[in-house]
């Protein structure tokens, strides 16, 4: 069964321009279920084996997101086999995905950002670091992964434009806001380094996304903002404030990188909320 799974990992790396990310996900999910079934041949794999498996899996109790995603994981698979001619029908056929609440995302007001991008000390190189990382991720929208993976060559200062490698390994350039780039330019001249990436830690190496949670968390507490705990806040602050001030909906989609302008609508939900709770406030007969 090995084989099948890494023809498949293969077709999506290939083909599809899948990220690590996702490949290491699905490649999971799909030896969790194997685990489970415990039998190699595929004719034996049918819809009565899959419907176990996900009653195995609502006993675990998993969000369900995370049930949609593993539930995603069987389908592609299943719909690879049979277009490379492995299985003769598809068992994941009719499976029903669970229904996803739309959550509405948290987001920063506009002087709760600058409270956040003023919280690391400017007199300090990691402040000045940290700094250059709010101001970088608010001026782009940019992910956080896209964010770590950034180096030095792929900002066009003259340009204000910087160069991001996205989800599916796509690369797109992305507008930066002058007050970014001084940021980043403070930065780079106070910590004397030929190193490629961007942003580094103390060692020198490049930041992760790991380190970049707890930096955002340590300042988010110490600004009193400590209900907003991820990073991704920053990127829904960027999308929320631009909507608010009157951007077009789809320019916003092609800064965040949605490939489906759906994505991107979660955004016209937050800012109608924003509307209302203003209209309940000021209207005398609302």
């Amino acid at each position: 069964m090995n084989r099948y799974v890494d023809k498949f990992i293969s077709y999506l790396e290939i083909e599809k321009n899948y990220s690590e990310h996702t490949l290491l996900n699905y490649r999971l999910d799909l030896e969790e279920f194997f685990a489970f079934h415990q039998d190699p041949a595929l004719d034996h794999i049918d819809y009565l084996a899959l419907r176990k498996y996900l009653a195995h899996l609502r006993t675990k109790e998993l969000k369900p997101r995370s049930l949609a995603r593993k539930l995603s994981s069987l389908r592609s698979f299943f719909k690879f086999l049979m277009r490379e001619n492995h299985m003769k029908e598809n068992p994941a056929l009719l499976l029903q995905t669970p229904k996803l609440d739309k959550k509405l995302p948290k987001f920063l007001s506009e002087g709760e950002m600058v409270q956040l991008i003023e919280s690391p000390p400017a007199d300090k190189l990691s402040g000045k670091r940290d700094r250059a990382i709010f101001e970088t991720l608010y001026s782009t929208g940019m992910r956080v992964s896209e964010l770590v993976g950034l180096n030095v060559e792929d900002l066009d200062a003259i340009g204000n434009i910087v160069k991001v490698r996205g989800k599916g390994k796509k690369e797109r350039l992305l507008p930066i806001g002058n007050q970014a780039l001084q940021a980043i330019q403070e930065y780079l001249e106070q910590r004397q380094s030929s190193t490629t990436a961007l942003f580094l830690n103390k060692q020198g190496g490049r930041l992760t996304t790991r380190s970049i949670l707890n930096i955002t968390q340590k300042y988010l507490q110490a600004a009193s903002l400590a209900n907003h705990v991820s990073p991704h806040v920053l990127r829904h602050s960027f999308a929320t404030h631009l909507l608010n001030r009157g951007a077009d909906l789809r320019c916003v989609q092609e800064l965040l990188g949605h490939v489906n302008l759906s994505t991107t609508q979660i955004y016209t939900h937050v800012t109608t909320e924003r509307l209302k709770s203003v209209y309940d406030k000021a209207h005398p007969r609302a």
